[in-house]
């Protein structure tokens, strides 16, 4: 029987965020995932790294200044998977008050500190680019944040983790667990059996479900609630690569955010639901969201437009509000009071917020020998002068448009993945959309990519541009 100092179960942003800091502690780390890595949640996020500007309407300070710190690290230690993106804020007269919107802002760049971003400011009569998609073009404000490809930056917390020594096993499921003395013994639907010194209930938003079904003796209450939110991708709307935030007339906030180069992601949606599968976005949805855009810009948008829409469950703890919107999406660790080996669950938390989580998780834990994730580059992330070099002598051969995508989702690593190659014949076959056999063969030999969809719409969103015969002749290859 193989023995652990810690067994992680979940396999989205928050578990491969505690697997690798755990990891470069030095503990011996096994995380088991049902599915894919970040096939759920942590793929199904508005792809921001931010602040959370809307979360100071209900005094959420703590949480807005630590995620703002975050967003720097982030922009420190993963430059390749997260950058700057500029969103531009238009009135609307019966909403917020203008001078409301602006204090907020200011309080927004206050509690930034010396962050890297630039601050807010009034968008004026020459900024014509940010104001020519919108109906209303007076009041308007600008401030600054970050996206990222979530479901990337949830895969490289778990290669960080394997590199140091974890194991990472997707498509291994969590069957029970129990206490046996010091230990936890826990059975995989791999068939193994396997000892850990603590347990981490990182399941999202089947927390509950593991806590109460899976673990025998767990004496703490999941206390959860279950929110579904929904994206829709449209054809771009705007030239350039500014992003939108719109203020909605029940008090939520809506992002039109550049995605993909030739489209445009808008979300999200607050729905109260019962079961974790329930990640289709409804049409009442779709058409809350295109209603959403169609308040501020020229070009209205209609259901038939979308060309893609997905949605994520999120496990948000339960602070008894009664207003979605509400409901703090601040992260709550319990550690169950029992006797004997440990057992911490999960609740809330965010893609921006994942790292100090785990931080503050195996100090729950007491797992030894921290060392700072806030100063160790996520893989790819260690850019330097001349791999800008580097790049240009890439784009001799490379078409710049995949030159750019590569970079941005492999940083420094894309040297590894392109190895020798000087020509796109030495890339081997192309799938399609510009997914050649190198690629494949790195995602699934470095990246626990299994099947065809792990690789169209986790560690690429190139599903976007592939046709279902490309994307079954994918499947084949992987599966031979």
């Amino acid at each position: 029987m193989d023995s652990y100092d810690l067994l992680i179960v979940g396999g989205g942003i928050n578990g491969t965020a505690i697997a690798r800091d755990a990891a470069m502690r030095g503990a011996t780390v096994l995380l088991a995932e049902k599915d894919d890595l970040a096939a759920r949640t942590s793929s199904a996020s508005s792809k921001l790294v931010h602040g959370g500007l809307r979360y100071l309407e209900h005094r959420e300070f703590r949480l807005v200044r630590e995620s703002l710190a975050e967003r720097e690290i982030l922009l420190r230690t993963a430059p390749h998977l997260v950058r700057p993106l500029r969103f531009v804020l238009p009135h609307c007269r019966g909403l917020r008050p203008y001078y409301v919107v602006r204090t907020g802002l200011y309080l927004y760049d206050l509690l930034s500190l010396r962050g890297s971003l630039r601050r807010s400011r009034r968008v004026g009569r020459r900024d014509l680019p940010l104001q020519a998609p919108l109906k209303e073009r007076r009041r308007l404000l600008s401030y600054w944040d970050a996206r990222v490809d979530d479901s990337r930056l949830t895969v490289l917390n778990a290669v960080a983790a394997a590199e140091h020594g974890a194991r990472i096993a997707t498509r291994t499921e969590l069957l029970s667990a129990r206490r046996d003395g010091p230990v936890w013994r826990a059975r995989l639907s791999s068939g193994e059996e396997v000892s850990a010194g603590a347990l981490v209930n990182a399941a999202g938003p089947r927390v509950s479900e593991v806590l109460e079904g899976r673990i025998a003796g767990a004496s703490g209450k999941a206390r959860v609630r279950l929110d579904k939110g929904s994206h829709i991708v449209v054809s771009r709307l705007w030239e350039g690569e500014h992003a939108y935030i719109l203020q909605q007339p029940d008090g939520r906030v809506v992002f039109a955010i550049p995605f993909e180069g030739e489209y445009t992601l808008i979300g999200t949606t607050d729905v109260p639901v019962r079961e974790p599968d329930e990640t289709q976005a409804t049409a009442e949805e779709i058409r809350y969201l295109c209603e959403a855009v169609d308040r501020y810009f020229e070009r209205q948008v209609v259901p038939a437009d979308v060309v893609w829409s997905y949605a994520g469950v999120r496990a948000l703890f339960d602070d008894g509000e009664t207003d979605p919107k509400a409901v703090t999406r601040d992260y709550r660790l319990e550690l169950d009071p029992g006797p004997g080996p440990k057992l911490l669950s999960v609740f809330g938390g965010k893609i921006t917020t994942a790292r100090a989580l785990a931080e503050e998780a195996l100090d729950r834990l007491g797992v030894d020998g921290r060392r700072s994730t806030s100063h160790t580059f996520l893989p790819g992330g260690d850019l330097y002068p001349d791999f800008v070099t580097w790049l240009d002598r890439l784009a001799e051969w490379m078409p710049p448009a995949l030159v750019s995508r590569l970079a941005q989702a492999y940083g420094t690593r894309l040297r590894d993945l392109v190895g020798d190659a000087g020509s796109l014949a030495h890339l081997g076959r192309d799938f399609g959309a510009g997914l050649y056999e190198a690629e494949v063969r790195w995602l699934r030999d470095k990246e626990f990519a299994r099947t065809a969809d792990d690789i169209l719409w986790r560690r690429t969103k190139l599903g976007l541009r592939f046709t279902p015969a490309q994307r079954a002749a994918l499947q084949r290859w992987m599966g031979a």
